[in-house]
């Protein structure tokens, strides 16, 4: 059952990674900073473990350019199809091994957050030069930090916020293994 109820919630994260960008693209100036994408994943890798937050955030952003063209494949959607499966990835490991308290909920995304900003570095080194133009310290810091300082002001409120409140709610809730569900 619990198999089942991982698979679900990942589906509905997926279809969140690729309807969101629709809804804050239609804020002028700062919509694509939100990184609407980011959230279902980081969200995915709490809630149902790393293995999902993985495969969530290595999918979505390829589905969306495969659906959509947006992002482009090269070297966009690829370079943040592994940008975001690090994040799935590092917090569902992290969270699963730290103990469940809100200063740690902070640190699992927060290393989370660089990880996943590194990969997207070294990748995008390999993707854009592969491209023929040239990915270097000032696009890694505007994309990586300056553009993308709104959102990561949303993720570090809001998805700790809202792991809180599943907590709370009963929602978020050990086995006899010791394992989320």
């Amino acid at each position: 059952m619990r198999q089942t109820k991982r698979l679900v919630l990942s589906a509905f994260f997926m279809a969140m990674g690729i309807v969101l960008p629709f809804l804050t693209g239609q804020i002028q100036q700062i919509g694509n900073m939100l990184l609407p994408m980011h959230i279902p994943v980081l969200l995915c890798g709490f809630i149902c473990g790393w293995q999902y937050g993985l495969a969530v955030g290595l999918v979505t952003p390829l589905l969306r350019s495969a659906l959509f063209g947006m992002p482009p494949l090269m070297p966009t959607a690829a370079a943040m199809a592994v940008e975001l499966a690090v994040y799935g990835l590092v917090t569902g490991l992290l969270y699963r091994k730290l103990p469940k308290k809100t200063p740690y909920l902070y640190v699992s995304l927060l290393c989370a957050m660089i990880a996943g900003r590194a990969a997207w570095g070294i990748v995008g080194i390999v993707l854009y030069g592969m491209a023929g133009s040239g990915f270097s310290v000032q696009i890694f810091l505007s994309g990586a930090l300056l553009n993308a300082i709104p959102g990561i002001i949303l993720q570090i409120v809001l998805i700790p916020l809202i792991m809180m409140v599943l907590t709370r709610a009963g929602v978020m809730r050990e086995d006899a293994d010791g394992k989320e569900w």
